[in-house]
């Protein structure tokens, strides 16, 4: 108990101590997959007290696919996410009403990739024909395959798909099993190099390169949430950017924060994964002239249109119930210089 003798003593350990509380307070972060280097920026800002200066405890939590932290979310389990936009419309077009959006663009240019083997004939996407797919049925790269079939003249009813699960997608892509698989460019070519097979050999085709004009993975969140506490999830925003900021200009760093939560995990492999990442799917032209977080409309509309292609919507999609942009802060914080 505070003395009556000292009543301006009291009171600024009172207000201490509130702002104590404050900055401890807790915000569960659920990523979309395993602790690896395209995680690192969010360790980075956890380490450095970015997020911590935004008066949030943040605490990462891994996740199984790109739609593992939408319900996640959704059901205010978390009050933030990562996640597959694409994935997001699908699940608001079947859950209506349901309190998510997307409120923070960060893979710009998705990692949607189908990754070929050249020594077994797979160069090109008209090579795909003829061959067998390796594909899991939950993966999100598979899930807009129609898509970079039709923007490529693909004839779908030429290739043999194979349903192969997540661990062994890879695997089978190096014994031979498989001639090419679907998956993220990031991830699925780097597991493929520690199994043997050289980047030198692999043909990595990434779908936006061939006319998908869809968007990846986004920060998300509850509405609920956001609406009650908006200076939590722009705060949010605002250390993530500085997060990944951070970890373009040291890569290394970055993964260092990383690796202190998964020791099992290589480092030069990891800090290679993250540059992909940052190279070819963050640190895009239209986010160099525009900074993080943002979206083009006329290309979301268009992202829609192609989404089409893959899903019959319930109701008329709208791009304002997938991303909300009031978040994002207005002074200059999300540029990358």
């Amino acid at each position: 108990m505070f003395s009556p003798k000292f009543p301006m003593i009291a009171a600024a350990l009172v207000g201490f101590s509130a702002t104590l509380a404050q900055a401890e307070t807790k915000f569960p972060f659920a990523l979309d997959w395993k602790f690896e280097g395209p995680s690192a920026p969010y360790f980075l800002a956890v380490d450095d007290g970015s997020y911590s200066d935004a008066g949030l405890d943040v605490e990462i939590s891994e996740g199984k696919g790109s739609l593992d932290a939408i319900p996640k979310v959704a059901t205010g389990a978390y009050p933030v996410g990562f996640a597959d936009i694409n994935s997001l419309m699908k699940f608001l077009d079947q859950n209506p009403g349901a309190p998510v959006t997307a409120v923070m663009m960060v893979y710009d240019k998705p990692p949607f990739a189908i990754v070929g083997r050249k020594d077994l004939g797979v160069n090109t996407p008209k090579d795909l024909e003829g061959k067998v797919l390796g594909a899991p049925p939950p993966d999100g790269a598979w899930a807009q395959f129609p898509i970079f079939a039709a923007e490529t003249g693909l004839d779908m009813d030429k290739i043999k798909v194979d349903p192969v699960g997540f661990p062994v997608r890879e695997p089978m892509l190096a014994q031979g099993k498989v001639d090419a698989i679907a998956g993220f460019s990031f991830s699925s070519t780097l597991n493929l190099k520690r199994l043997g097979v050289p980047l030198d050999q692999q043909s990595i085709m990434l779908m936006a390169d061939y006319g998908v004009a869809l968007y990846g993975n986004a920060i998300i969140v509850n509405t609920d949430y956001a609406k009650a506490h908006p200076e939590e999830i722009s705060g949010f925003i605002t250390a993530t950017a500085k997060g990944w900021k951070a970890a373009i200009a040291d890569p290394g760093k970055a993964v260092d924060a990383l690796i202190k939560r998964n020791p099992a995990a290589d480092k030069d492999m990891e800090t290679e994964r993250l540059q992909m990442a940052i190279d070819a799917n963050v640190l895009t032209d239209f986010v160099k002239e525009n900074g993080m977080g943002s979206i083009d409309p006329a290309r979301m509309d268009k992202a829609i249109e192609q989404t089409k292609l893959v899903y019959d919507f319930q109701t008329a999609p709208d791009a304002a119930l997938y991303f909300d942009s009031t978040y994002l802060p207005k002074d200059g914080s999300l540029k990358i210089d």
